[in-house]
This record gives C-alpha cells, sequence and structure tokens, in this order.
C-alpha cells in the first residue's frame, strides 16, 4: 500500500472509531432506558385501598404502570392465602374504581366498565370476590359509592348525562357555539332492595365529598354552585336533609375545604381547612364544627404539619393522617384537652379519600391497610395494628431499584426550614463530579414524599431515569409545600417564583457542597407548577444548562382566560387579573423572555385543561424567535395527567436526552 493510501486508510479508521464513540452513548442510553421502561412498566400498581368496618378483608384495584385496564382483588387480612379477583363479567379492558364494603363486611361495591372512557356501572360481590351483580343502568359518571349505615342504601356522586372525572383528565374538544351548560354534581342515593335510584341534593349544587349522618337522613358535604371544576376553590360546607332535598351552608371558609365526615353521635362535623391549589390533593388544619353550624374550632393551628385525612373514631377522638416535612404520620386528637398523639411516623405519606387514596381503617380504628412504597421499596399491600403492618402481596417482589438510594437534605434560607430530597447515581466514584438536574414538585400546595418512581401516570419515573444515567436528582419542598403547618404553606402567597426560588436555590447550594456536583452541569425540570417554575428560573437565572418544562404556565395573565380552572388563582395571587393584572404580571416567565440562554424542552398534553398547550406554544415560540435553544413536543389526546403509556414512555425518553445533550 502507498503512503498516501496508508494514511487514508488510517484517517478512514479513525474516522470509523470516532463515529462508533458517538454512537456507543446513544445506543447505550436507549437501552438502558428501555430496560428501565420494560422495568417500571411491571410493576404492579394497588390503588383505591378498602378495609372492611370489621378489618376481615381488604379490597384495592390492581394495575400495571405499562396498562390501563384496572381489576378490583379481594382477600382476608388475617391469612396467609391469596387475594381473589372479583368476578365481574366485563369484557375488553376493564376498569374498576372505588370499592366501597357494607358495614357487615360482607358485601362490596365498586364501579366497573369495559374500559376507561366507556360507561361506568355499580356491581356488587361478596367478600370473597363471587356472585357479581350489576345493580346500576347508569348514564353519566359516577363515583365515590358510600353505604348507609344501615346497608340498605348506596349513595355515589352523579352526573346524569354527562363526563366528569375533574381537571386532571383530557378537556373536551371545544368547536363551534360553546357550550356554557352548567352539569353539577349529586348525591345520588339507590335503594339496593328495589334498585330504584334518586338523586337528592340540590340540582344547583355541585357536590365534591360527602359523608352520611349516623341515623342517615342528612348528608354532610363540601359543594358549590356550578360549574363543578372550576368552584371547588370557593365550596362551603352544607348540610343537605335527605328526604326535603334541601341544602343548607353551615360553614363558608376563608381558604378550601375538604374531607367533610360526621362524628359518631351526629352532634360534630370535622373537616380540613387550608391553601390547597388542586382538588383532592389535600393539606391543612383539621376543624370541628357543630352540626348547626356553631362553635367553629381549628384542632391543629399552628402544627407544623399538613392534616391530608381524618377518621372519626369516637365523638372524642379523631384520627388523621398528616404529611410531615417530606414524609408523613398518622395521629390522634383527643377533643377533650386538644391534645395530639402521633401513633406513627416514617418517611412515607399516607392517605385516605381523595386522589391516589393508599390508607384506609376499620370501624374502631384498631387496624388499618395501606399501600407502602418507597424511592427504593416497590408498593405492596400491608394491613395490621397502625405501625405493626405486615405485608399481605408481593406482586413486586421481582422488582429491584437500579437507582442511586435517596437521602434527607435539609437547608435554611430566610428564616425558613426547608427540606427536600435527593436522589444520587446509582454508582458514585470518589474521583468524579457528576451532572444534577433538580425536579419541582406541582401544586404549589404538594410535597414530594417517598414513592416508588412507577405510579399512575409515570411522573415520577424521571427521577429513576435520571439517576440511573448516572445524575443527581434533588427534589426540594420549598416555601409554599405541605408538610410544616399553613404558615408555610401559604409563605408564596402573591410571591410566586420569588421565595420559592431562593429556597430552591440554596438548596441546590447545600447539595453542591455536600456532594460530588459538578455546578457547571445543572439542569432544571418540573410539571404544572413545577413547569411554570422551570420556565420562571431561566428566566431569572442562567445558572441551568439544560430545562424541560412540562405543562408550564409563561404568562398568568393570558393563562387566567385561557384556563377551566381560574378559581384557584385568586386564594394565591388575591384578587382576579381584571382587578390587579400587575400582581400577575411580575411572576410571568414571558416579561422576562429576553434573560433566557438556557436550551429548554418544553412538553404538553394536547387537551390539558389546568395548563393549557398554548402556554407552552407561547414560551417556546418566544425561545424560538429570540435564538434560544428549543423544541416543543405536543402529545395528542392527553390531558394534564398523561393516560397513554406510550407517551408516558416517551416523555421520559425525550426528557432523559434533553439533559444527555446538554449536561452531558
Amino acid at each position: 500500500m502507498t503512503l498516501p493510501l496508508r494514511r487514508a486508510f488510517v484517517r478512514m479508521q479513525h474516522m470509523k472509531h470516532f463515529v462508533l464513540a458517538c454512537l456507543f452513548p446513544m445506543t447505550l442510553t436507549a437501552q438502558t432506558m428501555q430496560h428501565l421502561t420494560k422495568q417500571l412498566g411491571k410493576t404492579v400498581l394497588y390503588g383505591d385501598i378498602a378495609l372492611s368496618p370489621e378489618g376481615t378483608h381488604v379490597a384495592w384495584v390492581q394495575s400495571t404502570a405499562a396498562t390501563t385496564s384496572k381489576q378490583t382483588y379481594v382477600r382476608e387480612t388475617s391469612e396467609n392465602g391469596p387475594a381473589t379477583i372479583a368476578k365481574i363479567p366485563i369484557t375488553g379492558e376493564r376498569t374498576d374504581s372505588d370499592p366501597a364494603w357494607s358495614p357487615d363486611s360482607e358485601t362490596l361495591a365498586v364501579f366497573s366498565s369495559p374500559g376507561e372512557t366507556e360507561q361506568r356501572q355499580l356491581w356488587t360481590v361478596k367478600a370473597d370476590g363471587s356472585d357479581a351483580k350489576k345493580i346500576t343502568n347508569l348514564k353519566g359518571y359516577a363515583a365515590r359509592p358510600r353505604w348507609s349505615h344501615d346497608g340498605k342504601q348506596v349513595a355515589f356522586l352523579y352526573i346524569e348525562g354527562a363526563h366528569g372525572g375533574g381537571p386532571l383528565m383530557a378537556a373536551p374538544a371545544t368547536t363551534g357555539v360553546i357550550d356554557t351548560a352548567i352539569h353539577n354534581q349529586r348525591i345520588a342515593i339507590l335503594d339496593i332492595a328495589t334498585r330504584q335510584l334518586r338523586q337528592v341534593s340540590p340540582a344547583n349544587l355541585h357536590i365534591y365529598d360527602y359523608d352520611w349522618s349516623p341515623d342517615d337522613t342528612t348528608f354532610v358535604t363540601t359543594a358549590a354552585p356550578g360549574p363543578g371544576d372550576n368552584n371547588w376553590w370557593i365550596a362551603q360546607v352544607y348540610t343537605i336533609d335527605i328526604a326535603k332535598g334541601n341544602a343548607t351552608s353551615i360553614y363558608k371558609p376563608s381558604l378550601q375545604v375538604a374531607v367533610p365526615r360526621w362524628s359518631p353521635d351526629g352532634k360534630s362535623v370535622a373537616f380540613i381547612e387550608g391553601l390547597m391549589s388542586d382538588e383532592g390533593f389535600h393539606g391543612g388544619d383539621l376543624f370541628t364544627i357543630a352540626a348547626n353550624g356553631n362553635d367553629v374550632r381549628n384542632r391543629t393551628r399552628n402544627r407544623k404539619s399538613s392534616v391530608s385525612s381524618l377518621f372519626w373514631l369516637t365523638p372524642d377522638r379523631i384520627l388523621f393522617t398528616e404529611i410531615v416535612g417530606g414524609g408523613g404520620a398518622i395521629s390522634e386528637l383527643t377533643l377533650a384537652n386538644n391534645s395530639v398523639r402521633t401513633i406513627w411516623k416514617g418517611a412515607e405519606a399516607l392517605h385516605a379519600f381523595g386522589n391516589f387514596p393508599d390508607f384506609a381503617i376499620s370501624r374502631d380504628g384498631k387496624l388499618a391497610a395501606a399501600e407502602r412504597s418507597s424511592f427504593e421499596t416497590p408498593p405492596e399491600i400491608w394491613a395490621g395494628p397502625i405501625g405493626e403492618w405486615r405485608q399481605l402481596t408481593s406482586g413486586n417482589s421481582a422488582q429491584t431499584a437500579t437507582w442511586g438510594k435517596a437521602e434527607n437534605l435539609e437547608w435554611t434560607n430566610d428564616g425558613f426550614n426547608i427540606q427536600g430530597w435527593l436522589l444520587p447515581p446509582r454508582q458514585v466514584e470518589s474521583d468524579e463530579k457528576y451532572p444534577m438536574v433538580v425536579l419541582i414538585h406541582g401544586g404549589p400546595s404538594s410535597a414530594t414524599t417517598p414513592d416508588w418512581p412507577a405510579s399512575f401516570g409515570m411522573s415520577r419515573a424521571i427521577i429513576a431515569a435520571l439517576s440511573s444515567r448516572g445524575y443527581y436528582v434533588l427534589m426540594p419542598n420549598p416555601r409554599g409545600s405541605y408538610g410544616q403547618g399553613e404558615d408555610f404553606t401559604r409563605a408564596n402567597v402573591k410571591d410566586f417564583g420569588a421565595g420559592d426560588l431562593r429556597d430552591m436555590l440554596a438548596g441546590v447550594n447545600a447539595a453542591i457542597k455536600k456532594y460530588p456536583i459538578d455546578p457547571a452541569r445543572l439542569g432544571v425540570t418540573g410539571w404544572s407548577y413545577g413547569g411554570f417554575m422551570t420556565m420562571w428560573t431561566v428566566t431569572q437565572t442562567n445558572r441551568f444548562h439544560g430545562a424541560v418544562a412540562g405543562a408550564g404556565i409563561a404568562n398568568w395573565q393570558s393563562y387566567y382566560g385561557q384556563n377551566l380552572i381560574d378559581q384557584w388563582m385568586i386564594p394565591f395571587f388575591g384578587a382576579s387579573v381584571y382587578d390587579d393584572p400587575a400582581v400577575y404580571e411580575k411572576s410571568s416567565p414571558i416579561h422576562f423572555i429576553k434573560n433566557v440562554k438556557t436550551p429548554t424542552l418544553v412538553i404538553v398534553g394536547e387537551h390539558d385543561a389546568e395548563c393549557p398547550a398554548p402556554q407552552s406554544y407561547e414560551f417556546w415560540h418566544a425561545l424560538k424567535t429570540l435564538g434560544v435553544t428549543t423544541q416543543l413536543i405536543v402529545y395528542t389526546g392527553e390531558g394534564h395527567l398523561f393516560l397513554e403509556p406510550k407517551n408516558q414512555a416517551d416523555r421520559m425518553d425525550q426528557t432523559v436526552a434533553w439533559f444527555d445533550k446538554y449536561l452531558k
């Protein structure tokens, strides 16, 4: 071979090795992500936990993270036998929800349909899952069945002739003359013996939650005039006379209310009140009020936690779950002296009712059932005395964490004690520095607590993916979060993006000081309020070299007129955008858009009702016009909560690929 040919050959070999070196990490990334997606997709999910009143049986709705079918299972709590599927004769992609036990613990009522978007009907089965009977012929949205104390009736929430499910779901297309009709969610009662169905709450009220009185003559509810999705933030506590159908407001709160429950003697009602940004994600103080509306008392004032659900045990004792820091607790309140005894506390948060309930108790409160998990431990069903649970299921016994072990991280800023979780890479070498991504939670009234990364919607899967790929992941709970009392939750009112961003940046500093993190390779991401905070962060600092904004808000002023739940904003901003536009403008990322240098991926669902796609388009369009590296992905048919497994997986893949490109 001549010298020129030999040189050309050598150059070709070098080029081949260079191309292979470039392609190999991409191939490795794809293989890693495919393996992780497959692994997490096999996670068995347990939802809608229901413990029989006598504590003898537990029921739940079971699925996997990669499928949409959800089926009810039941099993005894005292034996080691297998769980039994409820034998409901439905073909297709069966979707169950809301199992509810009869007072004698012998019968289970559950909604079931042949698919997520198909009509639900109420079924009953025996405690062993047999003898299924369809007991309704409904046309419209239905949810939350609850038996009367005498076991002769079942009540549930019903929107006759219309859809429901709340603003997390994909909003229907709006074309032509926009429908302004109000379809209120009412309480319907089914007589078990005769199968007669009647709606008993007033037609002009939308009912969010309810409870039977001990004598089965009255409901206590949280309710507001429709439209229901929008007006949850102005709901009041009502009593409804079942025979007459009239409603009486017994309490008009200053903030949001949830989980109204009668005392066993029928003389009092307990509920949660606090600053809450999302229906179904509850946190606040525990209040009691006399059934006639007198003697309102805040029972947990100044307690450094956020009450998330409650159960009356006796007329003088209330059991409640609470978010404490980045974990949770189960405590008991004695009304006579307003004392609180913590029964259990741990690095996980349990709650009943609302969205994704994972905790239930027996009638006497001596036994409990829970779906328990952590960052490293996959979910399983546990039951027994509170804090002395034993594991009942083993559906995820083959699952092992392929990511790092989370650590609690605490720091101070502006006089606040701030808590967060830090997930390290799976393997950390002593002589290496690693990139870090900050994951900001939604809400803002929420908290990041330990949970297995695969869950309904797969929104938490990104932490496992990033850790597996060699990233630190910081999950801060800044001011505005649940877990440190109402003053802390309210600390970001009229201050979105200011104090909470300072808390987050202080957390970044604390992490860099303690761990081998490369300050030149920082990323930021989040969904919903976390998506807004991502957009906001890149307009306020160039410290981050990659960003992924999911379902964000670019312009609070235009957002006010685009979203379907504008009532949520008034408690946080103090007035509507039409009365005080300046308070909305000062927190709008679009007004600082020329500061952005960070490459930013923007992601949103096509039919998002909470954070509409035009907000993401507005941010992306501005970045593109200004020459900032950006990309926009709109997922067909999705709402605020992604339901399609392939879209959940692609969202994770796109996010990791973006950070790999700009942080590695």
